[in-house]
């Protein structure tokens, strides 16, 4: 299993030895993650683990001892057992990650910020600027179709990032960068899946 529930610390930048070139970095912290679960394609229908991370303050409810549980794909026979803690040493060895996290809230947001509309004039008399235009017709159908893109809430989506390339993976301090942004706001949960190239 190549998993890791982590942390969002907060972007830097990373010089190559080799070229000298300058890539922004995402720093991620792999939190100590106790093994919730394993499941099994005879008993479940497909090969899973759940992972538990950020233990909650005593005394909460059972079953809500933990901020983040996520599932990762397994391969049976590993040896991993209920009750056994992962942590950053789960990625060695991986090339890139599939890593997967909560973005930014922006609350109301017109078309121009959700959907990268473009701006009406702003001289000549103009008094369309930042609407959405047109956005029925008149007769048939006589309504607003679904899906048009129209002002509305605007971020909170559970996005994917595929094949983003893992500049250091540090076992001691439980760190793993990545090459480029990491969607979500600092101290948000992300999870990380490992492969080799």
């Amino acid at each position: 299993m190549k998993g890791a529930i982590a942390k969002k610390i907060g972007m830097s930048q990373y010089i190559s030895p080799e070229t000298g070139k300058v890539s922004p970095v995402t720093v991620l912290q792999v939190l100590p993650a106790d093994v919730l679960q394993i499941k099994t394609q005879k008993r479940d229908g497909y090969s899973a683990i759940v992972l538990g991370a950020a233990k909650r303050n005593k005394g909460k409810a059972a079953g809500k001892l933990y901020k983040c549980i996520r599932e990762f794909p397994f391969e049976e026979g590993t040896s991993v057992k209920k009750g056994d803690q992962v942590g950053a040493d789960a990625l060695e060895g991986s090339d890139v990650v599939k890593l997967s996290s909560t973005s930014k809230g922006r609350g109301f947001s017109g078309v121009i910020k959700r959907h990268n509309f473009s701006r009406g004039p702003e001289t000549h008399g103009s008094n369309h600027h930042r609407e959405p235009g047109s956005v029925g017709m008149c007769a048939k159908p006589g309504r607003v179709l679904k899906g048009t893109k129209l002002p509305g809430h605007y971020g909170t989506d559970r996005t994917t990032l595929r094949e983003v390339r893992v500049i250091e993976i540090n076992k001691d301090q439980n760190l793993v960068v990545v090459e480029g942004p990491v969607p979500g706001s600092k101290s948000g949960y992300v999870t990380l899946i490992g492969s080799s190239k």
